[in-house]
């Protein structure tokens, strides 16, 4: 874990102005009733998960198959986006496991390994250990947050390339498990960048991550090595033609839509309003966002409770099959002037309107 805080690379904007300034201190009442309103909530239930989870595995890699055999284009283009989102919304649950307690849901984790995780090149180990810093409260917002860059704050063309890294990450896996990982067992100096650097599903390239200890580290090595003899199969089948060409890049586009439709769903998980400074609970839920309904398509972008990530970070421990009955309860009892309104916001395209101006104005010099 590092401890030393690296200033961020950003526009010339100065520090905006803190939403502490706008949190009263009776709205403390909302983290109270957030706590009080959902406490049966907690456990999460296994038949949803395994439903939700097998039911998009099994459609998203019956999409794919439809994807490469098709004959007509419009039939391939229309079966590849549904496999995009179904394959999205299974992959999803790497968020789920993060914050599930050993033994919550037996055998999902090594399920979700199997299915969806190795095969697409993305094993827990990549996000688990990475993203519960992102949830410290020492840690949000900062240089030491591996989930946090102020991109309201940076360069306008900072946006783009953000989505562009998220579309080749697919080459990128491959290269990382065919080609690093084996070479690594054999080079110390390397090892040691590949664990530090190219081992988290984090946006911040600062982040540095700590050689993994104890059970995880097992669990890590055994993950590893699964992806790393498949990604090298990959790359065998396809150069010597047991895989042809055209399903193998049918296969990659798909996964690289999976991340690019995750990268935009990380553009507006939260305002990245902050400069890189320590923030208070409530300014954390402030900068983060919930899309909740009437709105209809956060169902298929920000799937598996991803809508309503700012009641995530409020509560995040809460399942995310229990996210919509606990904002209903909160809506329905917190007064209307509550600071939890004020994390809601109406869909997609504001949300990535507000970014990409504020990112403008920042980025522009005086």
């Amino acid at each position: 874990m590092n401890s030393k805080t690296i200033p961020l690379q950003r526009g010339g904007a100065g520090r905006r102005e803190s939403p502490a300034a706008l949190v009263r201190a009776d709205d403390k009442a909302m983290l109270k009733a957030a706590a009080d309103l959902t406490r049966e909530l907690n456990q999460p239930n296994s038949s949803i998960y395994w439903a939700d989870f097998l039911g998009s595995a099994l459609l998203g890699y019956a999409a794919l198959a439809i994807a490469v055999t098709a004959a007509s284009v419009s039939t391939g283009l229309v079966a590849a986006l549904v496999s995009v989102l179904a394959l999205y919304r299974a992959g999803s649950f790497i968020h789920e496991l993060t914050h599930l307690k050993p033994g919550a849901v037996p055998g999902f984790r090594l399920a979700w390994n199997a299915i969806v995780g190795v095969p697409l090149l993305v094993p827990s180990f990549l996000y688990e250990g990475v993203h519960n810093q992102h949830h410290a409260k020492t840690y949000y917002g900062t240089a030491n947050d591996p989930e946090y860059l102020p991109l309201a704050l940076m360069k306008p063309w900072t946006l783009p390339i953000f989505l562009l890294a998220a579309a080749l990450a697919p080459i990128g896996m491959l290269i990382r498990f065919a080609v690093l990982a084996p070479l690594s067992l054999v080079s110390p100096a390397l090892r040691a960048q590949v664990v530090a650097r190219y081992s988290g599903l984090q946006i911040n390239p600062q982040f540095r991550r700590p050689a993994p200890q104890g059970q995880f580290g097992r669990d890590w090595a055994v993950q590893e090595t699964a992806a790393s003899l498949w990604a090298i199969a990959l790359i065998v089948m396809a150069v010597s033609g047991v895989i042809a060409l055209r399903p193998f890049l049918i296969g990659l586009g798909i996964a690289s839509g999976v991340m690019f439709l995750n990268q935009v769903r990380t553009l507006v998980a939260h305002l990245w309003e902050n400069d890189g400074q320590p923030m208070s609970v409530a300014e954390q839920f402030l900068d983060s966002v919930n899309v909740p309904p009437p709105a209809t398509l956060p169902a298929l972008w920000a799937p598996v409770g991803l809508r309503y990530h700012g009641l995530h970070h409020l509560l995040p421990g809460l399942p995310y099959h229990a996210l919509g009955e606990a904002h209903r309860r909160l809506v329905a009892t917190l007064p209307g002037d509550s600071i939890y309104f004020r994390s809601n916001h109406r869909g997609l395209s504001p949300l990535v309107a507000r970014l990409a101006a504020s990112s403008w104005r920042g980025g522009r010099p005086g």
